[in-house]
């Protein structure tokens, strides 16, 4: 499972990095797994919860499920992830 957890990984850090979810403003975990095959569903939310562990991703509880951002004091280790530090 490590190539799709690196793959999964991405897709749901781009997902919320082309949301613009950074610091306040968060979207649902519906909404940052979007675009992940129907098998892969589960797994993508395991990616989120471990990506929430290595604080790379923000959890904001709300009273209508829990919400999700990057966190940007991280921002350079995202860019990291996502091969955006190749193009500076």
């Amino acid at each position: 499972m490590s190539g799709n957890y690196e793959n999964l990984r991405v897709v749901v850090l781009r997902n919320l990095h082309n949301r613009r979810c950074w610091g306040g403003k968060h979207t649902s975990i519906e909404n940052a797994i979007k675009g992940v095959p129907g098998h892969l569903i589960g797994d993508a939310k395991n990616v989120l919860n471990g990506l929430i562990k290595e604080n790379l991703v923000l959890p904001k509880p709300a009273h209508y499920g829990l919400q999700v951002s990057l966190n940007p004091p991280m921002k350079a280790e995202i860019e990291k992830i996502l091969g955006m530090d190749k193009f500076k």
